[in-house]
């Protein structure tokens, strides 16, 4: 994941860029207007899947196979074939987009919403609260993310809501360690010293000052963490300890039929490719997002 930069503000001063002109700019980048519209068509796709199919994900049509014992490719009744249980794969695509959407947004704003706070707090308070905050930041970080997501979601019963907690717990860390730093930094600045000066209290800092710097930093990191979420849900369903059948994700689509790989390529292909498309759009619009909202960028357009 790209690292955003962090923007250099004036004293006391939300920047200019991120309050105006943001989604003019954002347009204008042929990459993130590409990202947008990917991720516009699997939303209109995952909240209109009902009426664009007219199948239910978990319908058998013909009792799963063709008279040759495989599964239909795709034809002008069944756009993208179906699976070897004879349930329209476009059907389950759709309604899986709607779990790794769900997810990507519960998961990444839990991590946000826990990295913010851990790094806020660490980064302004500082003394032994900062250092044990850190520390534990560490201690997690050591810990790969996807063994750890695989060990707390061996012990929980999957759901969907579930593995979205899972991400979020394993999530957080990155978030909290870019925040502190950055917290860090602002808590030195000359304008933070004259609002001690004058008497104000740490939450009045915190939310009129602090908070208001940090916004591009947590806006970029959000959209970027949205991809890293999709791609650990998908993998989590694939080794069967994410979102569990008969409910339709990505990642279990192509578990249940990997085994029809050689003989019926679409079955792996679509879903695939569906996790690639979505991942890269949201990549692309964070990336174009921390050029936007980063201060350095200026004039470059």
């Amino acid at each position: 994941m790209t690292s955003p930069i962090a923007p250099d503000l004036s004293a006391g001063q939300m920047p200019a860029r991120p309050r105006a002109g943001v989604w003019r700019r954002l347009i204008r980048r042929r990459l993130a207007l590409l990202g947008l519209v990917i991720v516009a068509i699997v939303v209109a796709g995952a909240a209109f899947a009902p009426w664009l199919t007219g199948y239910d994900p978990n319908e058998q049509m013909f009792d799963g196979l063709t008279i040759e014992g495989s599964p239909l490719p795709p034809d002008a009744k069944f756009w993208l074939g179906t699976d070897l249980l004879g349930r329209d794969l476009l059907t389950r695509i759709l309604y899986g987009a709607r779990t790794s959407l769900i997810i990507g947004i519960v998961a990444n704003g839990v991590a946000l919403l826990i990295g913010t706070l851990v790094g806020v707090t660490a980064g302004y308070f500082r003394g032994w609260i900062g250092n044990a905050l850190m520390r534990f930041t560490d201690l997690m970080m050591a810990f790969p993310a996807l063994l750890l997501a695989i060990c707390l979601a061996a012990v929980f019963q999957p759901s969907l809501w579930i593995v979205a907690m899972v991400i979020a717990l394993v999530n957080w860390v990155q978030t909290a360690r870019v925040i502190y730093t950055e917290t860090s930094s602002l808590a030195e600045r000359e304008f933070i010293d004259a609002e001690r000066t004058i008497g104000a209290g740490a939450p009045r800092i915190l939310f009129r000052h602090i908070l208001p710097h940090l916004l591009p930093t947590i806006i970029v990191w959000g959209t970027l963490g949205i991809s890293t979420t999709v791609l650990l849900e998908a993998t989590l369903s694939f080794l069967g300890i994410g979102v569990q059948p008969p409910t339709a994700s990505w990642g279990n689509i192509i578990f249940e039929n990997q085994t029809y790989f050689q003989a019926a390529p679409w079955l792996v292909f679509f879903p695939g490719a569906a996790i690639l498309a979505l991942a890269l759009a949201f990549n692309l619009i964070g990336d174009a997002l921390r050029d936007i909202l980063d201060p350095t960028q200026r004039g470059r357009e």
